[in-house]
């Protein structure tokens, strides 16, 4: 062992030291059905309103204290309750570590459905917070009693609850909800990250119970190289939330950036609902082929098993070969073996991927 070698073992935490960082993959050249992004680009006159915007903002001074004006746009695009605070975060991911690392202790249980988003434990193991999660019924539905009885056993701080769910595409019933944010002890985080493509949200209720936050992010609806996310609650949560937010984590360019393309904001929920409107027709495309099951979705993707001739790890390969990237689930859980997930892209990548499929699934 080298002398860094040895460094690095004596100092970082042995948890840290067994972990696989979060993987991108290299997309140059490739339809890109990965990441769950919206395929289009922004038109050409948000652009332009775009370019003349951020070339007159300061670069030589910190992002100023004062966020009122972005709080009531991001507010008025998004439906926030006249009543409820906003907190801002280099995208949920941020907003995440936020919640567990002002709720939790050393040990303390953060938990969730699981499969879930993969974040909710590697903040809470980053923030030395003890992960619990509560395994989904065999159709990757939400296990009601199983999730009220591991919240009485375990007594969490924090629950994330993301509806629609990823990576599943499952939306949990409101009775459901309400029944786990009456059971939980500290707070729930409702994670909307994918409200943009259903017709469901907490958001116009988020102050109706003592321990909700609602949690949304842009990436989904054409903004994910901006990196913001938001939490929306009552006052008294955001307050104290907001005393572990890093100072200046939301640049200038981006604030600027979000302010001028809310002026746009019909452009989004344009793409959005292209997106949805195409979710349907993939996946009753996907479901015809042979030995696919494709799970409800809600969200911008699809969950679909492969299990006839070729099993999830071999067609997801045969994609990447023909430079089609989809994301494989098929060792991350025994209840997504076999598993890919399928973002819903443009009508021509979409059907560049079927032909592939019926190409790779007819050998």
């Amino acid at each position: 062992m080298s002398a860094v070698a040895g460094r690095i073992a004596g100092t970082v935490r042995p948890d840290i030291l067994a972990l696989a960082a979060y993987p991108v993959a290299h997309a140059e050249g490739c339809i890109k059905l990965d990441a769950m992004e919206c395929p289009y680009e922004l038109p050409e006159a948000v652009r332009d309103d775009l370019a003349r915007t951020l070339r007159d903002t300061p670069l030589n001074r910190y992002p100023a204290a004062d966020l009122s004006e972005l709080q009531a746009a991001v507010k008025t695009a998004f439906g926030v309750p006249a009543g409820a605070d906003v907190l801002f975060g280099n995208g949920s991911d941020e907003l995440i570590h936020i919640a567990v690392q002002a709720c939790c202790n050393p040990g303390d249980v953060v938990l969730s459905p699981w499969p879930s988003f993969v974040y909710f434990d590697m903040a809470a193991r980053f923030d030395h917070a003890r992960f619990v999660g509560v395994p989904l019924a065999s159709d990757l539905s939400l296990d009601l009693p199983a999730m009220l009885a591991a919240i009485g056993e375990h007594q969490p701080k924090v629950v994330f609850l993301a509806v629609p769910n990823n990576p599943t595409g499952g939306a949990w019933s409101e009775a459901d909800m309400a029944a786990i944010i009456a059971a939980a002890p500290g707070l729930v985080v409702v994670d909307e990250a994918y409200q943009p493509f259903t017709d469901r949200s907490w958001m116009p209720q988020v102050l109706a119970a003592p321990n909700v936050v609602v949690m949304r992010t842009v990436s989904k609806i054409g903004l994910a190289g901006l990196r913001f996310g938001y939490l929306a609650g009552h006052p008294g949560w955001i307050a104290e939330l907001n005393k572990v937010r890093p100072p200046y984590n939301l640049d200038v360019l981006t604030q600027a950036a979000l302010l001028t393309v809310l002026r746009h904001k019909s452009v989004l929920d344009e793409q959005a609902a292209r997106l949805r409107a195409d979710r349907e027709p993939l996946a009753a495309a996907l479901a015809a082929l042979p030995g696919v099951r494709v799970f409800p979705s809600a969200a911008n993707f699809v969950l679909a098993r492969f299990s006839g001739k070729l099993d999830g790890n071999a067609v997801h390969l045969a994609l990447k070969t023909r430079k089609i990237l989809v994301r494989n689930f098929s060792n991350a859980h025994p209840l997504l073996a076999d598993c890919l997930r399928i973002s819903v892209g443009t009508p021509a990548e979409n059907a560049a991927l079927l032909s592939a499929l019926q190409d790779i699934l007819s050998a």
